[in-house]
């Protein structure tokens, strides 16, 4: 790829993190909530118009699963609106978006690993207001990148894994086992999509960590790859209630970019593993 000008939003994210690491032999430009808020259009169009990059990566979303059943609107203005006001600013400037969405799109109620192609339901609102945000993506701007991934945890910020290593001093460590999905380190991401970006081939993908775990299997994985000594116990989701209703099983797979292929969940874990201070 030749050198070009990136605006990445997001940026304080783990996922934008990594990605100013991947794209740091280009101009990157990393703006967080308090340098542009992408809910405002007028905001996002003299932004746009001013730096004139060549690609918007879109890391910036609401993510507080359990907190978007009541908080509906601030979902929907972070998942949709933002991302709507980017794709029709990015359109009319000729830039091209990425964006990335969520294995929350499915309902988790298959018994196969979930594809680009088959039927979303989301279970609750975070995951619809992320669909909003892919539809209205596809709309405004043809040029465009949807990047479905899932369960994205790094060695920054908060997330499962750094969760669950923090908590390796108890005596025993309770994790829920009938939820699977597909355990993605952020870098690994970062480099994928870097790849995908260099193409034209606009559309939606699954890039997720390859194969699939369950909160269970991953904790024993990372506790493994650690040498902590915690002892971990299977739960069923039910005996850890939360507001908002999670996809049982959300492996993602891809039929549209099998050439891009992230590295299997395992490998994320053992990378966490040897950048994780504690």
């Amino acid at each position: 790829m030749r050198q070009s000008r990136i605006l990445i939003t997001g940026a304080q994210g783990q996922l934008g993190q990594a990605l100013q690491r991947q794209y740091a032999d280009h101009e990157v430009t990393a703006w967080d909530l308090q340098d542009l808020d992408i809910t405002q259009f007028e905001e996002v169009k003299k932004a746009l118009d001013q730096l004139r990059p060549h690609i918007v990566i879109n890391a910036a979303a609401y993510t507080q699963v359990d907190e978007a059943e009541v908080k509906q609107d601030a979902a929907y203005r972070g998942n949709a609106l933002g991302p709507r006001n980017l794709a029709v600013v990015t359109n009319d400037l000729g830039m091209t978006l990425i964006h990335f969405s969520t294995d929350y799109v499915f309902d988790g109620q298959q018994n196969r690993p979930y594809h680009e192609f088959d039927r979303t339901n989301p279970l609750g609102v975070y995951g619809q207001s992320k669909l909003a945000g892919e539809a209205a993506v596809r709309i405004a701007n043809p040029r465009h990148f949807i990047v479905r991934t899932a369960w994205l945890y790094h060695t920054v910020g908060k997330n499962f894994p750094s969760t669950i290593c923090r908590m390796a001093g108890r005596e025993v460590v309770k994790v829920v086992s009938d939820q699977y999905g597909s355990p993605t380190f952020a870098p690994h991401l970062a480099q994928a999509v870097f790849q995908l970006g260099e193409t034209d081939a606009f559309g939606t993908y699954h890039m997720a960590g390859s194969g699939g775990a369950s909160w269970y299997e991953l904790t024993q994985a990372l506790y493994q790859a650690l040498d902590i000594q915690t002892s971990v116990v299977p739960i069923a989701t039910a005996q850890f209630p939360r507001p908002a209703r999670r996809p049982p099983y959300a492996v993602l797979t891809s039929l549209q970019n099998p050439l891009i292929e992230l590295p299997s969940w395992e490998e994320g874990v053992r990378d966490f593993a040897s950048q994780w201070k504690g």
